[in-house]
């Protein structure tokens, strides 16, 4: 089944049953919150780089998870698992597929309480907003659209209560999203919390105390002195995030390599063949057509060419494997890459990681070292593998242009 080929389909049909339903009280459960979770799934989904079937099966689910809405919005959740089935069927799908789909949909239901991965992925689309700084913005989408629902009146205090309510007892499933979105969606608790005690002083002394910054004389006291200003730095970093980004930059970096590999590998098998039919059809005739000897041996040229860059492309590039007591101590050795180490004995490689996980600041810089020869490695792969494909693809157009000048000559 070619599930790229119906995830378009999806689009177009759920799209234009948006714009067959329009309904002015869904000022938030519409298109653009559909559209939003779809690529919020997307991007948890390629993180973990699930299997065909399985992407399939989160897009597909993130599509129709509100589609409920324009039919019952008390139980949406079935609706739209029903609504889903009925297209999915009519597509001939697989039922335990569509049973999948239909599991995902009603992973979303509050509380959240999804079982599987693919469950996890589309309820954390779902709920993606909470941890990002689009959060105020859908949140009053949200009450007007409760509001006009229920035909009733909530007020803002009412409702910063009910958030926080949720924001205290949602969690994200997924480490991707607990690591990229925590971080956000605890400040946007804090937020709500500070205007709930400005409304209600009376439960301020049950938020989180807030520390409060020293006069300014003491302040600029304070500042003269290095070592206070080394604390300050230390204290403000932001550990979550910074692991955050050296997690994501370096998954980046893997797929990106992935990609290349598959690229290149393509590339090897399309002129391996082309090589193989010259050289078992072509050649062997050159004595009956001799006016195809130029276009064949050029031909033959370009997919060599080609293959050798493709190689080169992929070629891995082993360091010495070892690494010295003095690089350690002068901060010159990357531990988090295998080639730095694969030769040193356990002993030394374990004594080596403590003493890096001992000093942060050891620590930051061999993860930035990790990152940054990552893309260095990146950008000389892709480079030849960007030779490789031109070489492919101007050659080919000579090639033809030649073997046609060569046939129209023997006319």
């Amino acid at each position: 089944m070619n599930y790229y080929a119906l995830l378009d389909e999806t689009k177009q049909y759920v799209t234009s049953f948006f714009d067959k339903h329009a309904n002015n009280k869904l000022v938030y459960h519409n298109e653009v919150h559909t559209e939003n979770v779809v690529n919020a799934a997307i991007e948890i989904a390629n993180h973990y780089r699930l299997s065909d079937q399985d992407y399939f099966i989160v897009v597909v689910a993130a599509w129709f998870h509100d589609i409920g809405y324009y039919f019952d919005p008390s139980h949406h959740e079935e609706k739209g698992a029903g609504e889903a089935a009925i297209f999915l069927k009519r597509k001939e799908v697989d039922e335990p597929v569509i049973q999948a789909i239909a599991g995902c949909i009603r992973a979303t239901r509050l509380p959240q309480n999804p079982n599987s991965l693919i469950e996890k992925v589309v309820a954390d689309a779902d709920l993606y907003h909470l941890g990002t700084s689009k959060f105020t913005e859908t949140n009053k989408l949200l009450r007007r659209e409760f509001m006009a629902l229920h035909n009733i009146d909530i007020s803002k205090d009412e409702w910063r209560t009910k958030t926080i309510r949720l924001l205290e007892t949602h969690q994200y499933h997924t480490d991707y999203c607990r690591l990229l979105l925590n971080d956000t969606k605890a400040k946007n608790l804090e937020k709500l919390r500070a205007k709930e005690a400005e409304k209600h002083p009376e439960i301020k002394n049950v938020l989180p105390v807030v520390a409060v910054a020293p006069p300014p004389e003491k302040q600029k006291q304070k500042s003269l002195l290095p070592e206070n200003e080394e604390k300050a730095k230390q204290k403000n970093r932001p550990d979550r995030g910074i692991e955050t980004m050296f997690r994501i930059t370096s998954a980046n970096h893997q797929r990106l390599s992935d990609m290349a590999d598959s690229k290149a590998h393509i590339m090897i098998s399309v002129n391996s063949i082309i090589i193989s039919i010259l050289l078992s059809v072509l050649l062997k005739n050159l004595e009956q057509f001799p006016q195809y000897t130029i276009p064949a041996m050029l031909l033959l040229t370009i997919s060599l060419v080609t293959i050798v860059f493709s190689i080169l492309a992929t070629r891995p590039n082993i360091p010495k494997g070892t690494f010295t007591q003095n690089d350690i101590s002068e901060r010159k050795v990357n531990l988090l890459f295998f080639g730095n180490f694969f030769k040193m004995s356990l002993d030394d490689y374990t004594s080596g990681m403590l003493q890096m996980m001992d000093d942060r600041d050891f620590l930051y810089r061999s993860l930035i070292k990790d990152v940054y020869s990552q893309g260095v490695v990146l950008g000389t792969k892709y480079q030849r593998l960007r030779i490789s494909y031109n070489v492919f693809m101007y050659g080919l157009i000579v090639s033809v242009v030649a073997f046609a000048i060569a046939a129209i000559i023997t006319v």
